[in-house]
């Protein structure tokens, strides 16, 4: 394998929905460490193949600093494409595939989701392998999951017969069936499940979108040939992008070019799409739990269990699931975890804050656990990572009081600096321009009261900042 022409692209979107309270919109999944003691986006990273070209990974606005930090974090680079808008998986490998060409001009596509489970690396990397063989001949490859149960949460493949090569023809790609349908797709042995990953030449694919979907091609061309850097981030012109049809790849080109080919992987592969696809791939004890935090059991079998802080204590129950976070508690029964989204549709009726983020939210200079609130106040836990800064910015409703747990602070009130260290403290009038930074070596950990009329996140004027956001207000 010529690894040094495989430009890894890695889809990072997602709702948070069918993991909530754990994932959330602005926190989902593929950030969470669900299986073991890091995120599934990082878990992927590390699954490349050696020698590849650095990943491109795709992601929204919002999430943008929690994409970077957490490849800092397991020193891995790449450059971070931002959606302008949530537009499906065809304009956004569109995006990859523009991206790609331009630093070559033969550049493999390796498609790959953020949020999936593979067990087996191994026997993902000879999948790897076979296809970018096929790649290389201009065929368009997908990776088809070799079925283990009649799965009715996923779309299935249908194949031809499978050549000496280890790929076979795809024939259709078909809708999630009903569990009659499944079971038949099973005993056929003609049926893959569908993964969503892909791999293929940048151009080819760009040429099949152009004859497929000339609209689409047109519009990510547009918003890429007027893309501005920022940062780490890559920002095509989002007018042009606007413009752009919402298509899955499948849709646009996979069911309509006679070049699509598959090529099995049978790796431990899961999408963690709901609950209880996650008990399946965790660690179970000799009753079947699956038992994260602080849990205790007794008489409990076959519950998927897990505590972030507060002790969960079950007895004589079977077929739970149990999540407890800071701000949220839900209980479900597991053959009816499909149905979490239809907490979370309520969840969106009321406008709750529960299913944008936790309690503690990231931000790029560090995070902040609102810790308690009540009228007309709030106390936040505020860490600031070494050596960085929040905006220079003010308030108009609320002033704030700053008290150093441990670190050190540079303060910056009005015309005034200065620094504060261990049990010192400080307040910020409302409508005082005002900046904090981590001058220090280590985090910096303090406690924020906040006072006045009105506490929203949405009152914030900011004036400086380093990671782009001052244009926001």
């Amino acid at each position: 394998m010529n690894k040094s022409t495989i430009f890894p692209a890695i889809m990072c979107g997602g709702s948070g929905t069918r993991l909530w309270p754990l994932s959330r919109s602005l926190f989902p999944k593929q950030f969470i460490a669900l299986v073991n003691e890091t995120s599934m986006l990082q878990d992927t990273v590390a699954r490349l193949p050696q020698g590849c070209q650095l990943p491109v990974y795709i992601c929204n606005e919002a999430h943008r600093f929690t994409v970077a930090e957490q490849i800092q974090t397991v020193n891995a680079r790449g450059s971070i494409l931002l959606e302008p808008q949530g537009k499906n998986t065809a304009p956004a490998v569109a995006l990859a595939a523009f991206n790609a060409l331009e630093k070559n001009e033969e550049a493999i596509l390796l498609v790959l989701a953020a949020d999936h489970v593979i067990q087996d690396v191994p026997a993902f990397i000879k999948a790897v392998n076979t296809a970018e063989k096929a790649a290389a001949n201009d065929k368009l490859v997908t990776f088809g999951i070799v079925p283990n149960k009649p799965e009715t949460g996923y779309g299935y493949i249908k194949h031809s017969s499978f050549e000496n090569s280890g790929l076979a023809s795809v024939e259709q790609f078909v809708e999630k069936p009903d569990l009659a349908t499944a079971q038949a797709y099973l005993d056929s042995k003609q049926y893959l499940w569908n993964s969503g990953m892909f791999m293929f030449k940048a151009k080819r694919y760009l040429d099949e979108l152009k004859q497929y979907r000339p609209d689409i091609f047109n519009a990510v061309e547009a918003a890429m040939n007027d893309c501005q850097k920022d940062l780490d981030f890559i920002r095509p012109n989002k007018a042009a992008f606007e413009q752009c049809p919402d298509e899955s790849i499948d849709y646009a080109v996979m069911e309509k070019t006679t070049d699509a080919v598959v090529v099995p992987l049978d790796a431990g592969w899961s999408d963690v799409g709901s609950y209880s696809a996650l008990w399946e791939v965790s660690e179970q004890d000799s009753q079947g739990n699956v038992c994260k935090g602080d849990v205790l059991t007794e008489s409990t079998s076959n519950s998927y269990l897990h505590s972030e802080g507060k002790l969960i204590a079950t007895v004589g129950v079977d077929n739970l699931v149990v999540i407890d976070t800071p701000d949220a508690v839900m209980v479900a029964n597991k053959s009816k975890v499909q149905d979490v989204k239809a907490i979370v549709n309520q969840l969106k009726a009321q406008k709750r804050e529960e299913i944008e983020h936790h309690r503690q939210v990231y931000r790029p200079w560090g995070s902040y656990d609102s810790i308690d609130m009540g009228e007309r106040f709030q106390v936040k836990r505020i860490i600031v990572k070494p050596g960085a800064k929040l905006s220079v910015q003010m308030h108009h409703h609320r002033a704030e009081h700053w008290i150093v747990v441990s670190g050190t602070a540079k303060v910056t009130i009005n015309e005034d600096t200065f620094l504060m260290s261990e049990n010192e403290s400080t307040y910020i009038p409302i409508g005082a321009v005002h900046a904090l930074e981590n001058p220090g070596k280590l985090p910096l950990e303090m406690i924020e009261v906040q006072s006045g009329s009105y506490l929203g996140e949405d009152d914030i004027v900011r004036f400086e900042d380093r990671y782009g956001r001052a244009e926001d207000k």
